[in-house]
């Protein structure tokens, strides 16, 4: 209201609110030119708590704040893994990138980094707000508040990359047509220059985590995405076939498709159609961070079979879709959940030379770490000069940006020793073991030691090994039989299969005594905390945001069990006795948590009818039998049990398989009859069980 206590017009308040929200936080400009004067949407009180981090600490401090906090929104939005879907794209400074649906500006931040100009498009103003002040020391960075069709006109046609990062899915809410996917594609490729490139990230609706039990991410509801979203919803994800079909029905024919893992939001691998998975690799699949999770079946046997099919593409858990040009990286390995000192990415390029494999620092801190792998490939080489073991040859370029490794054909060692291992083929898992040990303990008393000759940094080919991996050399003399302890020690941690392996022989082998074993993995201990500088891992902040894991398995045998524990058994005497081919189960038979309810048919045939209530200890206490509707009293002439009286009406069974026996000699019956009983159950455990009839025996002879 104005002075005179007159209500101002909605647009006049939108426009006054518009003009008191700030036009620069930092370097970073905003525009409200299409903002409607509140958000559509909003996390809450979340977003208030992202932006008093944000404006308050350092980005070197969220770590700590994600680890400390146990919040699933303070991972999401905080951790710098998400940055990892971009980082490796060819963005150079001389280029202008769009990113629709910035939201909190975890992707932003490695843009601004890498690219000349960054445009940035969210409906939400708090959420560009946080953006902002986590990204104000960036000059290159304009955000456009507002609804995205609103804004979308003025953007100019010339991007270099346009992102879509999690938000295609949401083309229905973008476009209200009845081909609202296609329709936004279209409308996104306009932005595109005629040499840039539109990037989808975006989940598999057939990812194999909603297969092993994950919740849909939009819905969070179990399988809904493989069921074709039956209740609805505001976004769609597709298979990597209704992409193709959507990005070929829009006129796109040039587009390659890279497959996060575990997933987009917090990928360490980017693999592609050029570099695909192998068997073993994929073992990170435990990532539900958000909300509970079932587990059906184990992810990495099942990864290992589509690899082996090659079926992976149609399996992966999310997609990254490139138009234009492929980029030179087949393959990208991110190591920054380590110390900043350690922080890298490996990457496998497609160059005009050939394949090679590059190692780049993340940080300035790692930049040091990267240029002493050099260094390491020379004493490695002298070390085991003159013996079969060979050191793939590292060079630097003349900046020391990265360090270059030749590309090696072959297969891991691991893999062999695998296939050995499950395939019991023990002769082969020690031949390869020997090899090992022969080769790696050339030049022990060098004073060089690669202190990770771990079964997968070695690459076999025609029975030529070859070291691929040196990172952790050290100007250290360590004996062979700890090195060779802990790449068994790390291959029997990394997959549940390999525990069959005989490890006291192993040991043996290596005459290794238990008290040198626990001083090796002390040492391993305190070089893993070196290497993560005791950060947390991924799996340690999962259990500490409180999501958890439900076996299928498991689930279905307690409910089994609940089935069993539920029903009686019913045997009829017709002059030969009880026998199994004369019985059947009568299931939902309780009335209520303990009270067993149930009415028996049979005819003037029958002799005697036995009830087993349990497959399992217990006490029962009798309280209603009726013979055709009249009230029977038990007596020793017409009922016997394998259990004890405790007192009237009441028994105890020490047994797995108790039961009670109802003479019907000694009720004259003919025709058809009904026998209903009435009868409280309790299961106890067998030892209780003896000692209530021990009990009884001692009150017996007392009495």
């Amino acid at each position: 209201m104005n002075q005179d206590g007159v209500r101002k017009p909605i647009r006049l308040q939108q426009e006054e609110l518009i003009s008191s929200l700030p036009e620069r936080i930092g370097s970073v400009r905003l525009d409200y030119s299409h903002y409607p004067g509140k958000d559509l949407y909003s996390d809450g009180a979340i977003e208030d708590e992202l932006l008093g981090i944000v404006k308050n600490a350092s980005k070197v401090e969220y770590q700590e704040l994600i680890e400390e906090k146990n919040s699933w929104p303070i991972l999401y939005h905080l951790s710098p893994l998400r940055a990892n879907i971009v980082d490796w794209l060819p963005i150079t400074k001389e280029h202008k990138v769009l990113e629709i649906g910035s939201g909190c500006g975890a992707i932003t931040d490695k843009l601004a980094q890498k690219a000349g100009e960054v445009t940035c498009v969210d409906l939400s103003a708090r959420r560009s707000h946080i953006n902002a002040w986590r990204n104000q020391d960036q000059d290159n960075i304009t955000i456009h508040v507002g609804n995205f069709k609103d804004i979308e006109p003025e953007l100019p046609a010339d991007y270099d990359f346009v992102c879509l990062i999690g938000v295609f899915e949401y083309g229905a809410s973008y476009i209200p047509s009845k081909t609202p996917y296609e329709d936004f594609l279209k409308i996104m490729l306009r932005h595109v220059k005629k040499s840039g490139h539109l990037v989808i990230a975006i989940e598999n609706k057939l990812g194999l985590k909603y297969f092993a039990g994950c919740k849909e991410d939009h819905l969070g509801t179990w399988f809904s995405g493989l069921e074709g979203y039956p209740d609805g919803g505001s976004a769609r994800t597709f298979s990597r076939k209704g992409l193709c079909r959507i990005l070929e029905s829009c006129g796109v024919s040039d587009y390659s498709f890279y497959y996060p893992y575990p997933d987009y939001k917090f990928p360490t691998v980017i693999y592609s159609d050029r570099r695909l998975p192998v068997v073993g690799e994929l073992t990170d699949n435990i990532r539900n961070f958000d909300r509970d999770r079932l587990i059906t079946f184990n992810e990495k046997y099942v990864y290992d079979g589509l690899i082996e099919d090659g079926s992976f593409p149609d399996f992966s858990n999310s997609f990254m879709v490139i138009t234009g040009e492929m980029p030179q990286a087949a393959y990208v390995k991110y190591s920054n959940d380590r110390a900043e000192s350690y922080q890298l990415c490996t990457a496998l390029l497609e160059t005009a030379e050939g394949r090679e494999i590059r190692k780049y620092p993340l940080t300035e801190q790692a930049k040091g770490h990267v240029r002493e792998m050099e260094h390491s490939c020379k004493l490695l080489k002298e070390r085991y000069a003159g013996s079969d073991l060979r050191i793939n040859e590292c060079t630097l370029p003349a900046d020391g940006s990265y360090a270059g490794f030749a590309f090696e054909e072959g297969v891991t060692l691991e893999e062999l020793m695998d296939k050995a291992l499950f395939q019991d083929d023990t002769k082969e898992f020690e031949r390869l073991f020997d090899r090992y040990l022969q080769l790696i303990s050339y030049g022990e008393d060098s004073g060089v030691t690669d202190y990770d000759l771990i079964f997968a940094n070695i690459l076999v080919k025609d029975d030529r090994f070859t070291v691929i991996d040196y990172e952790w050399t050290m100007e250290e003399k360590i004996s062979t039989k700890e090195i060779a302890f802990r790449a068994i020690y790390c291959y029997i941690l990394e997959e549940e299969r390999r525990n069959k392996l005989d490890l006291d022989r192993i040991m043996n082998k290596l005459h290794i005594t238990q008290q040198e074993a626990e001083e090796y993995r002390s040492r391993e201990e305190a070089f893993q905390k070196k290497v993560t500088g005791k950060h947390k891992s991924m799996g340690e902040i999962r259990a500490g945001i409180g999501t958890y894991c439900i076996d299928v398995k498991k689930l279905a045998k307690g409910h089994l069990q609940k089935i069993l524990d539920e029903r009686i058994q019913v045997y009829r005497d017709f002059g030969e006795g009880f026998s199994e081919q004369n019985s059947e189960y009568l299931p939902d038979v309780y009335a209520d948590e303990d009270t067993i309810e149930v009415d028996i048919p049979f005819d003037g045939n029958v002799r005697a009818l036995r009830v087993d209530p349990a497959d399992r200890s217990c006490i029962v206490r009798m309280e209603e039998v009726l013979l055709n509707g009249s009230r029977v009293q038990l007596s020793d002439k017409n009922f016997a049990t394998n259990g004890r009286k405790v007192k009237d009406q009441t028994w105890v069974f020490a047994t797995m398989d108790p039961g009670m026996t109802f003479s019907v000699l000694e009720m004259p019956v003919t025709g058809e009859n009904t026998l209903h009983l009435r009868m409280k159950l309790s299961p106890v455990a067998m030892d209780m069980a003896f000692d209530v009839m021990n009990g009884c025996k001692h009150l017996f002879r007392k009495g």
